[in-house]
């Protein structure tokens, strides 16, 4: 039995079986599209990597709005200062409040940060760290973003310092089409290694 794919416009392709006990390729041609099953998009899509050498934010903008979840992946970043990094999301504009999250090293039972005007994902920050890990953020409902990650400092043992990150942002407004990656100053610098993200 042949299954038929038909458009609104009611044009139509069909995909016979074959005749014989034999499998069938379909070659899909080479492309940059995205693949939409019931409204759902099942890409994972790559931004452009930021090199994040200089300046007091690093930006990723145009985001879909059929995004659902968003990893924000750190590689050997460092700033100029000893504020902690934070990141922040938004639609239309970067939202700076209202948010609830924590950071601590794993097994620690002191030091730790917190912040309500991001989600927070260092903690004991120095100028000579190099930070690397990820942070992913997912829509719960409602424009409600759920975050959790995982870092650690590439200039000292790794296995002294994972650092565990979560938080949660309330009634963004809209869709998330925007992240930010910041300091909790807001002041530092970036000055060593990139910062890039994954869609989907």
């Amino acid at each position: 039995m042949g299954v038929k794919l038909v458009s609104a416009s009611a044009g139509s392709v069909e995909i016979v079986a074959p005749t014989t006990a034999s499998n069938y390729t379909a070659t899909m041609p080479a492309g940059t599209g995205n693949v939409v099953v019931n409204g759902i998009n099942s890409s994972i899509v790559s931004g452009t990597s930021q090199a994040s050498t200089s300046g007091t934010s690093i930006d990723f903008t145009s985001i879909p709005s059929w995004v659902k979840r968003i990893t924000v992946m750190l590689n050997n970043v460092s700033t100029s200062g000893t504020s902690n990094v934070l990141i922040q999301i938004g639609s239309g504009s970067v939202s700076t409040s209202g948010y609830a999250s924590s950071v601590s090293f794993s097994g620690a039972t002191t030091g730790g940060g917190t912040s309500t005007a991001g989600l927070i994902i260092s903690v004991s920050a120095t100028a000579a760290n190099q930070m690397s890990g990820a942070t992913y953020i997912s829509l719960f409902g409602s424009n409600t973003y759920i975050a959790t990650g995982n870092a650690i400092y590439d200039s000292v043992t790794p296995s002294a310092f994972v650092m565990i990150s979560s938080g949660i942002k309330t009634s963004l407004g809209g869709a998330l089409d925007r992240v930010r990656v910041t300091t909790v100053n807001g002041t530092d610098t970036f000055d060593a290694g990139s910062i890039n993200i994954l869609y989907e």
